[in-house]
């Protein structure tokens, strides 16, 4: 099968939906008067969120998205402080060179949701749990496609930069765990002519998986079960995909997944993971930090990890040989094998 003319990355694209969560991040920092606060000095971070009202379910990722956009510094010792640049335009005690007053007029109102679940941890959505989350999303035909075409949003980087990542040439078969519209089966499929796939996912989202992966060209290769990944098992296959899936849920419930990915496949086989991994550090993906802070506006238990964190919940499952690869953008992968 000849391969098909690559696509460009997506990413400067996508960095644009991402600018304008920083600045609601900005805004809601300001609102909050985390640059202030430590206009004194460095403050570990109980202090911090005793002297700014956030909440301790929220506030690491908080800071750290702070520090990962260059506004906040942490310390040796854990610490946070201001930026030089957050100090001389972002404190209201340096009150000549203060540009708080006009971010604030022109970005406040982007944060107020945001602001609220920094200082209370409870989700701005009515949902008791991810698996509320997802009976509401894919209520109806147009909010599951919404949802759909977010998700690819989301995985169409991932998707082009996997094909070429991982030995996809020593598998046959995959499976794409909350597969949405199939968007990422498709373009491994068209990119290796002899993989079959299977996509994984609630009923609701066979519709719209069909008609993507038709479009895309590979429906002759792909197969739709519909499951809930809670209840059924794992549709068996040499590879495992879950993108974007962990984030959605508490470390008990990221288990049972890593888990039941274990059991679906043979000796030899691999689980991939992909998300918008926060760095080992948490000091430099910005994205990755920001996604985390929307899973905690969505989702009660839900957020975001890192490559080291992922690769220690796999070791406890039963995989081995873990490594983490950046994907693209703010995206990366961790694949372990059984």
């Amino acid at each position: 099968m000849t391969a098909p003319t690559a696509l460009p990355s997506p990413h400067p694209v996508t960095d644009l939906m991402w600018a304008q969560w920083k600045t609601r991040i900005l805004a809601a920092a300001l609102e909050l008067d985390v640059f202030t606060a430590l206009s004194a000095g460095p403050l570990e971070e109980t202090a911090l969120r005793t002297r700014t009202g956030v909440h301790p379910r929220t506030a690491r990722d908080f800071f750290d998205a702070l520090v990962a956009l260059g506004l906040l510094r942490r310390e040796e010792d854990g610490a946070y402080a201001n930026s030089p640049e957050a100090a001389a335009y972002l404190s209201t005690d340096t009150p000549a060179t203060y540009l708080g007053t006009s971010i604030s007029a022109q970005c406040g109102q982007l944060a107020a949701d945001l602001t609220e679940v920094l200082r209370t941890g409870r989700p701005s959505s009515d949902v008791n749990d991810g698996t509320d989350f997802y009976a509401t999303t894919y209520a109806t035909a147009e909010s599951t496609r919404a949802f759909q075409r977010d998700m690819t949003v989301l995985s169409l980087g991932s998707a082009l930069a996997m094909a070429e990542a991982f030995p996809w040439e020593r598998y046959r078969t995959l499976t794409d765990v909350g597969c949405a519209e199939g968007t990422l089966p498709a373009h491994l499929l068209r990119r290796h002519g002899h993989l079959h796939a299977t996509g994984f996912d609630l009923p609701a989202a066979e519709a719209g998986f069909r008609e993507n992966t038709a479009r895309l060209g590979v429906a002759d290769r792909v197969s739709f079960v519909g499951g809930d990944f809670f209840r059924d098992p794992l549709p068996g296959a040499d590879v495992l995909v879950l993108g974007h899936i962990l984030h959605n849920w508490d470390e008990p419930r990221k288990l049972h997944l890593l888990r039941a990915a274990h059991d679906a496949l043979p000796e030899g086989g691999a689980v991939i993971v992909y998300e918008t991994l926060i760095d080992d550090a948490r000091s430099r993906n910005a994205v990755g930090l920001i996604l985390s802070l929307i899973m905690h506006m969505e989702v009660p238990g839900g957020y975001d990890y890192t490559g080291a964190d992922c690769r220690a919940w796999m070791a406890a499952t039963g995989f081995r040989d873990t490594r983490t690869t950046h994907l693209a953008g703010p995206e990366s992968m961790v694949v372990g094998f059984k």
